[in-house]
C-alpha cells in the first residue's frame, strides 16, 4: 500500500475510533455494570430474600452457564444480521432482565433471572472484538481493545458510587435499596439499547462520514493484512475443534477466574478492610482500584502496540494480579487497598492485549464462532471463580484460601500465554512481521 493510501486509511481509522468507540465502551459499561452489580447488593439483597452465601455464590456463577452456552450461536447471528441490530437487541434484552431483579423475592427467581441474563447478554463482547476487525488493522487494534476495555473500570469508578448511592435509597416510595438500584441501573442499559440501532454502522462501506477515498483505502488495508496472514481454516463449526482455539479458551478461563475472583467480592473486601457495612463509603473506596485499572486499560496496550508485544506482556501483567491477590490478604487496610489496585490493574488490562491474539489466527465466519466460543469458555470462569473461592475457603478452613485460589490462577494464566510464543500465536508483531 503507498504513503497516501496509507494516510487515507489512518484517517478513516481515526474516523472511526471517534464515531464509535465511545458509544462502544458506553454499551461495555452498562453490560459490566448490570452483571456485577449484584456483588453491591450482597448483604443488604441477601438479608431480604433469606439467600444464604452458597446460593449467592451459584446465583453469581451460574450467569455464565446460560452465556456460555448461547454464546455461539448468538455471535454467528450477529453475522448475519449485522452488529447493529444485533448488539441493540442484546442491550435492550439484558437492560429488561437486569431491572427485573428488583422483583426478586425467592432462590428460584433470583438463579433463574441469572440464567436469563446470561442468555440476554451473550454474544456481546465477542460481537465487539469481532466488529472491530472490520474497522481496525492489527497494528491498532490493542490500543482499541484498551479504549473499550476501559469499560469495566469506568463501570466501577463511576458506577460503585452510583451503586452505593443507590442502596442509600432504603425505603423511598416503599422500596428497599437494592431494588432501586437494580430497576434503574437495568432501565438504563435497554434504553441505550434502541439508541445503539440509530447509531452504529455494520461496515466501513455503510459510514456515511468517510468518504469514497477514505473506505476504499480502509478495506484494501484490511484485505491486504488478511491476505500476508496465515488463518486458520475453519468454518463457524470446525473452529471448535481447532487445538489452538481450545488453547486460546482455556488461558481465557483461567483469566476470567482470576478476573470474577475481585469483581464480585470487592464491595464485601472493603468493607472489611474498613470495618464498615457497604454503602456510599464503601462505594467510593471501592472505585479507586478501578481508577489505577482505567489508567492502565489505556497506557498498556498502547505499549503493546507500540513495541509489538502481544503474549509476553500480557502474561507479566495477569502475574501481577496473582501477587496482588496474595498481598490483599493483610488486615492492613492501606496494604489491603493498594493490593486491590494491583489485582484490579492486572486482570482488565491484560485482556484487551489478549483479544488481539485470537484475531491474528481466525477471519470471517470462523472468527465470529471462534472468538465467540474462546469468551464463552473463558466466562465459564466466572461460574467457578466465587464458587471456588467458597469451596477454598471452606475446605481449608481460612477466610484468605479464596484468595490464593485466585492468585494461583493468574499464575497459571501467565505460563500458559508465554507458551502461545512458541505456538506462533502470540509472537512479538514486529519481529513477526521482520521476519
Amino acid at each position: 500500500m503507498n504513503e497516501a493510501a496509507s494516510k487515507l486509511a489512518d484517517q478513516a481509522m481515526k474516523k472511526a475510533e471517534r464515531k464509535l468507540v465511545p458509544f462502544i465502551v458506553l454499551m461495555y459499561i452498562f453490560a459490566f455494570l448490570d452483571r456485577a452489580n449484584i456483588g453491591f447488593a450482597k448483604n443488604a439483597f441477601q438479608i431480604s430474600t433469606g439467600l444464604s452465601d452458597a446460593a449467592f455464590a451459584m446465583g453469581a456463577g451460574i450467569f455464565f452457564i446460560g452465556y456460555a452456552v448461547f454464546e455461539v450461536p448468538s455471535n454467528i447471528l450477529m453475522h448475519k444480521f449485522g452488529a447493529r441490530l444485533w448488539l441493540s437487541r442484546i442491550m435492550v434484552t439484558w437492560g429488561l432482565v437486569a431491572a427485573a431483579f428488583a422483583l426478586v423475592t425467592t432462590e428460584f427467581q433470583f438463579l433463574s433471572l441469572r440464567v436469563l441474563l446470561g442468555i440476554a447478554e451473550a454474544g456481546f463482547m465477542p460481537a465487539i472484538v469481532y466488529y472491530f476487525t472490520l474497522w481496525f488493522t492489527e497494528k491498532r487494534r490493542s490500543s482499541i481493545m484498551g479504549l473499550f476495555w476501559m469499560g469495566p473500570p469506568l463501570a466501577f469508578v463511576f458506577g460503585s458510587p452510583v451503586s452505593g448511592l443507590l442502596l442509600d435509597l432504603q425505603g423511598v416510595l416503599g422500596y428497599e435499596g437494592w431494588q432501586w438500584m437494580f430497576a434503574i441501573e437495568g432501565l438504563a442499559a435497554a434504553a441505550s439499547g434502541i439508541f445503539a440501532f440509530r447509531h452504529l454502522i455494520d461496515a466501513p462501506k455503510n459510514a456515511k462520514w468517510l468518504s469514497d477515498e477514505e473506505k476504499a483505502a480502509l478495506l484494501a488495508a484490511l484485505e491486504e493484512e488478511r491476505e500476508r496472514r496465515s488463518f486458520e481454516k475453519v468454518g463457524a463449526l470446525s473452529v471448535l475443534l481447532n487445538a489452538k482455539v481450545w488453547y486460546l479458551a482455556l488461558i481465557c478461563f483461567m483469566i476470567q477466574v482470576c478476573n470474577y475472583g475481585l469483581n464480585f467480592y470487592l464491595p464485601t473486601h472493603v468493607a472489611g478492610l474498613l470495618g464498615t457495612k457497604v454503602g456510599t463509603m464503601v462505594g467510593f473506596v471501592s472505585a479507586v482500584p478501578w481508577i489505577f485499572a482505567l489508567l492502565a486499560t489505556v497506557y498498556l496496550p498502547r505499549v503493546s502496540d507500540q513495541t509489538g508485544m502481544r503474549a509476553s506482556l500480557a502474561a507479566m501483567i495477569i502475574a501481577l494480579s496473582g501477587i496482588g491477590y496474595f498481598i490483599s490478604s493483610t488486615t492492613l487496610p492501606l496494604l489491603g487497598i493498594a493490593a486491590l489496585c494491583v489485582v484490579a490493574v492486572g486482570n482488565l488490562a491484560c485482556q484487551p492485549i489478549f483479544w488481539t491474539i485470537p484475531s491474528r489466527i481466525l477471519t470471517g465466519l470462523g472468527a465470529a464462532s471462534g472468538i465467540a466460543f474462546i469468551n464463552s469458555m473463558g466466562n465459564l470462569g466466572g461460574f467457578v471463580a466465587p464458587n471456588l473461592r467458597v469451596f477454598a475457603e471452606t475446605l481449608f478452613q481460612n477466610p484468605n484460601a479464596g484468595l490464593y485460589a485466585m492468585g494461583i490462577s493468574g499464575f497459571i494464566a501467565a505460563g500458559m500465554l508465554l507458551v502461545t510464543i512458541s505456538m506462533g500465536m502470540g509472537k512479538n508483531l514486529k519481529k513477526e512481521q521482520e521476519s
